[in-house]
């Protein structure tokens, strides 16, 4: 399902590229399962929903696709795993619901490089007999990463290495086509990343402010609405987790001056939100809601490993 919402007159498409499913623990860390299973209720195998969102961009900077999802080169065990279909282009899918194919898009802006982010940069071409080699998806477009999380993708420890997977961004690397960027970036009057860390080092969450009206997408800085509300609320794939609350706690006050329109990546229900004053502190304001949402699972058999990153 594709949404599209308006920011000053710049339009914004969020796109899908699948459901998948997660353990439970892992986008609610060390919280009890009786307090967040009121959140959301997990199968049998404490697994939950879990959506990945990309967003597209008609920017005065060009067309920016934030994020690329998992992307077609899973074998058939990781895709068992996530409680993926056998279907291929499903974000290209998405894209073309908006009247877009991917040698449109001008600049891909990655928030961090976890597979379920940067596992659709390449592809496979199509070759006969043997895996064909390894090209960008977006061949026209220029891939922004973050060097600190680039450094980090490099060189993973025991805890990372397997969400950081090379063959997303060495290709890119090796053509040109992927440039290395240090900091908060601005693309054109409307576009611009903040550094958000301690999901990772230096995940960067992206702003689009046009006529005075401002959109956060806010990547896995804050991935579901509930954790926007609860900051002690912190995954399990978070490397840094007391640096994860403070860094909410820095935008939530950000948010809350500005009446933001908020995006979540990750989060199975609510697409968009504000952020309001409600009689416990700040609470998220769903916007629009994911449609068919009440049985996020019903379309996944119960599968024997759980995903890992996020």
């Amino acid at each position: 399902m594709v949404y599209t919402v308006q920011v000053g007159g710049v339009r914004c498409h969020i796109l899908s590229d699948g459901l998948n499913v997660a353990d439970g623990g892992g986008f609610f860390g060390v919280v009890p399962r009786v307090m967040w299973q009121r959140v959301m209720v997990a199968n049998e195998l404490n697994q939950v929903p879990n959506d990945i969102r990309c967003m597209l961009i008609e920017s005065d900077a060009g067309l920016i696709l934030v994020d690329t999802g998992n992307g077609d080169k899973l074998n058939p065990k990781q895709r068992q795993i996530l409680g993926l279909d056998a279907r291929n282009d499903r974000l290209l899918g998405e894209m073309a619901k908006v009247g877009y194919q991917a040698a449109d898009v001008d600049v891909v802006l990655l928030t961090h490089l976890h597979g379920d982010h940067a596992g659709g940069n390449t592809r496979r071409e199509p070759a006969e007999g043997a895996p064909g080699p390894l090209v960008a998806t977006f061949p026209n477009a220029r891939y922004l990463a973050q060097r600190i999380e680039l450094s980090e993708a490099h060189f993973p420890n025991e805890r990372t290495a397997a969400t950081y997977i090379r063959d997303n961004w060495q290709p890119l690397l090796t053509t040109g086509q992927m440039s290395v960027i240090d900091g908060p970036q601005r693309l054109g009057s409307q576009v611009r990343t903040a550094i958000a860390p301690g999901h990772t080092a230096a995940l960067q969450v992206v702003w689009v402010e046009a006529r005075g009206e401002r959109l956060l997408f806010l990547g896995d800085a804050c991935s579901w609405a509930v954790h926007m509300e609860r900051l002690a609320w912190v995954p399990s794939y978070d490397i840094y987790p007391m640096t994860s609350i403070e860094t909410k706690r820095a935008l939530r006050q950000e948010i809350m001056e500005s009446d933001t329109l908020l995006v979540f990546q990750h989060d199975p229900q609510v697409v968009t939100g504000r952020l309001v004053t409600g009689a416990r502190g700040p609470e998220v304001q769903p916007l629009l809601r994911r449609e068919g949402w009440a049985d996020p699972l019903a379309d996944h058999q119960p599968t024997i490993e759980a995903n890992s990153g996020a």
